[in-house]
């Protein structure tokens, strides 16, 4: 892969996870309930206080793509280095999928019976889906990583 392409992506990287911090901080403020609240009440609500938590672990998964991608665009691509990164996006992956479905099974069980949380669902399915596509490849490239790495080690023991 061209050294271009990888900062390239590099740079979409940094830019989603701006656009999503930029979306948490502001998202709280526009919310229909918060309108007539201060800021210290939007901010201790439970729920958003719960999205700011489980958002580390976005954070923490595009930290280690980004990562990922210094190792490709170093020729590292197959080390241990990107082997505990990829496993480290499964596992956010996985944590993420996980709240997401907590997150929704709250809504549902909770929200106000004139309230219809049918867009909130929607939108946790979706993103619980994607979720479990990002681990289920990122499972899939390490088990490959490390296999193509247990078999360089192998061949750098016989030379």
């Amino acid at each position: 892969m061209k050294k271009s392409s990888t900062i390239f992506l590099q740079v979409v990287i940094v830019a989603l996870g701006i656009v999503a911090l930029f979306i948490m901080i502001r998202f709280p403020l526009t919310e229909g309930r918060a309108v007539n609240l201060d800021l210290f009440s939007i901010y201790s609500d439970p729920f958003i206080i719960y999205g700011y938590v489980v958002s580390i672990a976005f954070f923490i998964a595009l930290y280690q793509a980004f990562k990922l991608l210094g190792y490709i665009g170093q020729n590292k691509v197959f080390s241990l280095g990107s082997v505990k990164t990829l496993r480290t996006i499964k596992y956010c992956a996985i944590i993420l999928g996980i709240s997401i479905v907590m997150a929704v099974l709250y809504i549902r069980m909770s929200h106000n019976t004139d309230d219809d949380p049918a867009g909130f669902i929607a939108i946790g399915i979706l993103a619980t889906f994607v979720s479990v596509v990002i681990a289920t490849l990122a499972a899939v490239f390490e088990r490959t990583l490390q296999s193509a790495v247990d078999i360089k080690s192998e061949n750098d023991l016989t030379v």
